[in-house]
């Protein structure tokens, strides 16, 4: 209503000078406020439904902001080119890396070409192809998980989706370089934990992961999707419940109003804190990475 508020007012034909200015500057600081005050008071469901907003910064788009080259790699080698999930060679500040990650799409046509977001098997054998590459050029990798969930349907059974997921975590548990991992917006089930088997996790502040999605979960116990919300408020699945639990390592902070209003700033603290992690992580001998990250996992069930 603020923002309608001042559009009224830039739109006038009424030349109120200093007046009008005035009035637009108090809507501005107003909404400021306002902004801050509601997002720090998000409701698990309400933390759900930013995750998932429409115009949230997706995986090119971070690409496009992040990244001072990408040249994207296609193919599994096997059966064909994933298009919900994209990777590829990258640099960002001075690391040059192997960028991976999934992509929903924007447009009606684009959602459909990248199947929402949902990868088949294809495009984790892409992933896991990808990640080989990395090791033998000595190159770390960073993953952008962002996914409802691994594609569920029956070619993708038939292709060996259980599979294809299970063999990117035995990959990713003893691959010999850095693996740094940033959930940016959805992290459902298998299909994200298939690309988040690393050294370090970072998630940001309003994104979500869990086991299962809350439409899944409610389905599954109570066979009744009206129970969706109570699901999301039963998985832990914000950032702050995963950091508690140390399923993740790091928070990194949205910007009031969330990362969807303010892109391009946002993409700056993104940007800023995985060259503080890949600097860190370079430091660690290969040996001791791999020590370190399964140590890591046989230690989650502890803290649950």
């Amino acid at each position: 209503a603020l923002e309608n508020k001042i559009q009224e007012l830039q739109s006038s034909d009424e030349n109120l000078g200093n007046d009008l200015a005035k009035e637009i500057s108090k809507l501005n600081d107003s909404i400021i406020k306002l902004t801050e005050q509601i997002y720090k008071n998000l409701n698990i469901w309400q933390c759900v439904q930013v995750a998932r907003h429409h115009q949230r910064p997706h995986f090119i788009d971070l690409v496009d902001k992040i990244c001072s080259d990408f040249d994207e790699l296609h193919g599994d080698r096997h059966y064909g080119d994933d298009r919900a999930l994209v990777g590829g060679l990258a640099t960002i500040g001075n690391h040059r890396l192997v960028l991976i990650g999934q992509e929903k799409g924007r447009t009606t046509d684009d959602k459909i070409n990248r199947n929402f977001g949902m990868a088949q098997p294809e495009g984790y054998r892409k992933a896991g192809r990808l990640m080989k590459l990395a090791e033998q050029f000595s190159l770390p990798v960073v993953t952008l998980v962002d996914t409802p969930g691994a594609y569920p349907g029956i070619d993708s059974e038939e292709r060996g989706q259980s599979e294809a997921i299970a063999n990117n975590l035995l990959l990713m548990s003893s691959l010999k370089t850095p693996i740094l991992v940033n959930i940016i917006g959805e992290g459902g089930s298998g299909g994200a934990i298939a690309l988040a088997t690393a050294d370090r996790i970072l998630m940001l502040e309003h994104a979500i992961y869990s086991v299962i999605s809350p439409e899944g979960c409610a389905s599954i116990l109570w066979r009744n999707t009206e129970y969706t919300q109570h699901a999301a408020e039963t998985l832990k699945l914000t950032a702050n419940d995963c950091y508690s639990l140390k399923i993740i390592d790091e928070i990194i902070p949205e910007l009031p109003g969330a990362a969807h209003r303010f892109p391009f700033e946002q993409a700056s603290v993104i940007k800023k804190t995985l060259v503080s992690n890949l600097q860190s992580l370079r430091l660690i001998e290969v040996e001791n990475l791999i020590k370190n990250r399964n140590k890591k996992y046989l230690n989650i069930t502890s803290n649950i």
